[in-house]
């Protein structure tokens, strides 16, 4: 089966006064029909960059500097890249439909939530009003509002939560085959995020979209996703499923995350934050850009950046050449846990 959306070698700068930024670095991966895919990693990863890049939002300094954006619908297959300005608009929420970080600067202040799902619609050719209502007080229904209430209200009127489902709402208006949530339950309290969380895999099942989910939360993102991409100084250092990366994690980097969250139990040990910071993204070190914070770097880490390889499956890339080194110490912690819990 075609994927709907392929990835290929994608590259973007940002221009600035001190140099390029190199906010994404070769980044290649597929999104299957129904999919979801869960990009994980610090701030400053260039996970947002990516994800707006895929539906051309990115701001003027930003540029593409090498890579496709292929999409396939029912009909054929496009290059998002060299896609023609008014194409470009209409693929924007029929197609594909983001919904951003910030729900409160995601809305026009001045008008209600009902005007935004009209202007929406007549955006792409919509002009039913009577059809767009029933749209819009149907999807509120499946996001559980009361579409009464809402439509009428304006977005100060809603607490984040509200809002954050209406814009959920919003994205599904026209039926688009992909999703794009970018850290979608940031500054929500942790009853609210548990709800959306629920709410997006009902609405998946449901519906049968595909959905790319950015966030730094492994535990919610991995609730959602049945593939998992961890990015680090702009590039893709490990796919994996979610099992394999949780419980097989094969990049140091990936194991730093996974400790970084306090755990019940489980394979990689006790919590502990990855020490330093990223790299600069203008002058990036020779080498592994990881090797700094690296607790298993030798000096062959320093010579050249790692390939991104198969490691224990096909299905399962790391960019690491002690990828195996990391194994063991995985398998050991998981040996350790499974002896404690047991004489406990």
């Amino acid at each position: 089966m075609t994927p709907i959306l392929s990835v290929r070698d994608l590259s973007i700068d940002y221009r600035t006064r001190r140099g390029a930024v190199h906010a994404v670095r070769d980044v290649s991966f597929d999104i299957e029909k129904g999919e979801t895919v869960a990009i994980i990693g610090e701030s400053g990863s260039g996970k947002t960059t990516l994800a707006i890049s895929l539906i051309r939002l990115s701001p003027r300094s930003a540029r593409i500097i090498k890579g496709q954006l292929l999409y396939t619908n029912d009909r054929e297959t496009v290059d998002l890249g060299t896609l023609p300005e008014d194409e470009l608009r209409q693929f924007r929420w029929s197609e594909c439909a983001m919904v951003f970080q910030s729900a409160l600067n995601s809305f026009n202040p001045v008008i209600n939530v009902w005007e935004q799902f009209v202007d929406t619609a007549r955006a792409h050719g919509m002009k039913d009003t009577k059809a767009v209502h029933a749209r819009a007080e149907e999807l509120l229904e499946l996001v559980r509002l009361d579409p009464k209430r809402v439509l009428r209200s304006y977005p100060h009127e809603l607490s984040g939560g509200t809002k954050q489902r209406v814009l959920i709402a919003l994205s599904l208006l026209l039926k688009p085959q992909l999703i794009i949530l970018d850290e979608p339950t940031t500054a929500l309290d942790i009853l609210t995020q548990r709800s959306i969380i629920d709410l997006l895999g009902q609405l998946k099942k449901a519906l049968g979209f595909s959905m790319i989910f950015i966030s730094h939360d492994l535990t919610i993102a991995a609730e959602l996703a049945d593939r998992m991409i961890t990015m680090y100084a702009g590039t893709v250092v490990e796919r994996a499923s979610v099992t394999d990366l949780f419980y097989r994690p094969r990049h140091p980097y990936s194991v730093g995350l996974l400790r970084a969250v306090p755990r019940v139990s489980g394979v990689i040990g006790s919590l502990a934050s990855i020490p330093g910071s990223p790299p600069d993204l203008i002058r990036l070190p020779p080498g592994c850009t990881y090797v700094a914070r690296c607790p298993l770097a030798i000096a062959a880490c320093s010579d050249r950046e790692p390939d991104l390889v198969p490691v224990d499956t096909p299905q399962h890339d790391a960019r690491c050449i002690r990828w195996k080194t990391v194994a063991e110490q995985v398998g050991s912690a998981e040996v350790a846990v499974a002896e404690k819990i047991a004489t406990a």
